[in-house]
Parts: C-alpha cells; sequence; structure tokens
C-alpha cells in the first residue's frame, strides 16, 4: 500500500509528518496481536443505535444489562420505544447510568427519526454520509461520537469513530497533541487510510480492546503493549 499524501492533515496538533505510515503500523500491529473483532456488538441496527446512545460516559458490561431489559420487555423496536413514556424508558435502562438523561436523548433521537423519516431506518440509512451527519448532530444529546457510531456501525457508512480510547493511544504515542480536536483526530485517520467500512470498523474496535486491555487510564501496560515500539 503506497503512503498518501499528508498535505491535507492539519499540521499544529500532530506530531509526525510521517503519519499515514504510523497509523497503518498500529492498525496492522493491532491486527496482528489480536485478530478480527467482529463489532459492534448488537444484534440490529436499531439495536445498535440504542446501544450507541447508552454507551456514552459508562461501560458496555451496564448498557447489556439495558438492553436485556427492554429485550426482556419486547420493547427494542423503533414504534415500541418511541411510543414509551420517557420515565418508563429511563427505569429500564437505569443499568447503564445518568438513565433520565440517557431516556431523554433517546427519546430525542427517535423523536427526529420519527419527524424527518416517518420512523423508517431504512430511509434514515439511505441518506448521505455528509446529509446525515450533519442532522444527526441537530439531535440534542448527539454529539460527534456517538453521531459517527450510528453512522458506521448501524448505517454502515465510512466515517472514523473517534473515543476516549483513541485520543489515550494517540497522545501516549506522541501522535497527537492534547489539544487535538475530534474533527482533527477523525482527519487523521480517514487522511491515512482506505475509505472502506470494514477497515474503520475493525481498527476502532481493535483500539477500544486496546485500551481496555494494555492502554489503561491509570495503569498502562506498556511494557507488554504490541504497539510499544511504534
Amino acid at each position: 500500500m503506497g503512503r498518501k499524501d499528508t498535505s491535507a492533515i492539519p499540521s499544529q496538533h500532530f506530531a509526525s509528518c510521517d503519519m499515514p505510515n504510523k497509523i497503518l503500523e498500529i492498525h496492522h500491529a493491532l491486527f496482528a496481536h489480536f485478530g478480527p473483532q467482529h463489532w459492534w456488538p448488537g444484534d440490529s441496527p436499531f439495536e445498535v443505535m440504542v446501544g450507541a446512545v447508552l454507551t456514552q460516559n459508562t461501560n458496555w458490561t451496564n448498557v447489556s444489562r439495558a438492553i436485556s431489559n427492554l429485550k426482556e420487555a419486547d420493547l427494542l423496536s423503533f414504534n415500541k420505544l418511541h411510543a414509551l413514556d420517557a420515565g418508563a424508558l429511563a427505569d429500564l435502562i437505569r443499568p447503564a447510568g445518568y438513565y433520565n438523561l440517557k431516556a431523554g436523548r433517546l427519546k430525542n433521537l427517535l423523536d427526529f427519526i420519527a419527524g424527518e423519516y416517518g420512523g423508517s431506518l431504512t430511509d434514515l440509512f439511505g441518506t448521505d454520509l455528509h446529509s446525515l451527519r450533519e442532522q444527526l448532530l441537530t439531535v440534542r444529546g448527539i454529539g460527534p461520537e456517538t453521531a459517527d457510531s450510528i453512522l458506521l456501525y448501524a448505517a454502515g457508512k465510512p466515517v472514523f469513530v473517534v473515543d476516549a480510547y483513541t485520543y489515550r493511544i494517540l497522545l501516549r504515542h506522541d501522535l497527537v497533541a492534547e489539544e487535538a480536536r475530534y474533527d482533527e483526530i477523525q482527519e487523521l485517520f480517514t487522511d491515512s487510510l482506505p475509505e472502506d467500512v470494514q477497515l474503520y470498523n475493525e481498527y476502532h474496535a481493535l483500539l477500544v480492546r486496546l485500551g481496555k486491555e494494555y492502554c489503561k487510564k491509570n495503569r498502562p501496560a506498556c511494557e507488554t503493549c504490541p504497539v510499544k515500539d511504534i
């Protein structure tokens, strides 16, 4: 794979002019170490959307409990959740934490889909990437990471998801500065990689696994990290 032109990458927050090669090297090392991740956990695009909202500021174990509650109540469908009272929804998703706030955000997203697309996920996902991303970001409580998770994992669109693990890993490898913005980090990946949904999916999942198992917030396992030499 040939080296890409780096002229479009904002230089002020990135530490190396050899960035595309570094990004590819990290991906190859992680894939060789962990193998394919087959991610995001979810049985349907709608479940992925719900999970993307619920996973804000919590871990996936708690989200899984909340989603299990919705499944057990036979409510994990667009029409049923949209019709559900926000208070009842909050009680069901309590394990995810910040349940009143997240119930409101989830209802905002469902109201948006109902108002703009008549509740049709097919029409929603059929919208072009740029337009749909702009629309999702107008929904109260839906930030760039949540919007991009929906776009990549539910809609299958080529957008790279940046999260706290991504930022932490790149910062510790001196590939971004502390003040690097979400869009700058995202552009680093999209300018360095082929535009490919499966690649973006796997790479983000690999970074999450690296962050959980090695590049931990308080006790990083640097000596055994699979990308310690990059």
